[in-house]
């Protein structure tokens, strides 16, 4: 059992998951600084370097704001704990473990941000990729998950989320909340703040009452493939952030 909880801390510690870790809490600061947080729920995850197995995720009962490093706790794939100080909350192991077992997804971030939120109420359930130039971005991206069971409280709720999201790397949960992943931490994070403001000028741009404009889906296709093959604004993006907070 020692040796086993030794290579838990040693991961944990290694130069590569201590970056991780940070870029993690950075990354929920940011949130909470551009107010896509809500009280201490919702989740980050990001998957360790050394296993594909275990991911480190945010604890239970922290504000976003005041997350650092050291306070990210390491998981395994059924949702136990390996390493860390804090507990952690219940249904971020089974949407969690769920995406990054069966979706695959190296960094997973769920919010209930109030924009994109809102969106999940409607009978279009998600973000129209043909309307903003924000939006844009993620055309042919998007998964609606169209089924609400109550909160994720068991493995069964969790895996039917992560089929549902079909390798999207945005799925819009119904009456719920949004899930974006990325490759990495600083992509991830860059597109759930354009999700956000998307998703925020869609809702306004409704809220007018005036006919919507949406352009050619080869235009939204065009729009996409320029903003994928130019993540180095996404690095940039993080960086910054990295100084700011």
């Amino acid at each position: 059992m020692d040796t086993i909880q030794n290579q838990y801390e040693a991961v944990y510690h290694s130069d590569e998951t201590t970056r991780l870790r940070q870029d993690l809490a950075l990354a929920l600061r940011a949130a909470a600084f551009h107010d896509l947080s809500e009280g201490v729920c919702n989740h980050f995850s990001a998957e360790v370097p050394a296993c594909a197995d275990w991911f480190l995720l945010n604890p239970r009962g922290f504000q976003w704001s005041e997350i650092q490093a050291e306070d990210i706790v390491m998981v395994d794939a059924d949702g136990n704990k390996l390493w860390g100080k804090h507990e952690i909350e219940p249904t971020a192991l089974f949407i969690h473990a769920a995406v990054h077992r069966i979706a695959r997804k190296k960094c997973v971030l769920h919010t209930h941000m109030p924009y994109a939120t809102a969106l999940t109420l409607t009978e279009n359930g998600g973000l129209d990729p043909l309307l903003s130039q924000n939006a844009m971005r993620f055309y042919n991206r998007i998964a609606v998950d169209r089924t609400y069971n109550g909160l994720a409280l068991d493995h069964a709720e969790g895996e039917r989320i992560a089929h549902a999201m079909n390798g999207a790397d945005v799925a819009f949960l119904t009456n719920h909340g949004p899930i974006v992943c990325g490759e990495s931490v600083a992509y991830a994070y860059d597109d759930l703040y354009y999700l956000e403001r998307a998703a925020r000028v869609e809702v306004l741009a409704h809220s007018s009452g005036l006919p919507l404009k949406p352009v050619e889906e080869q235009k939204a296709a065009l729009a996409a493939s320029q903003i994928q093959q130019e993540r180095l604004q996404s690095t940039l993006f993080f960086e910054s952030l990295r100084r700011l907070l």
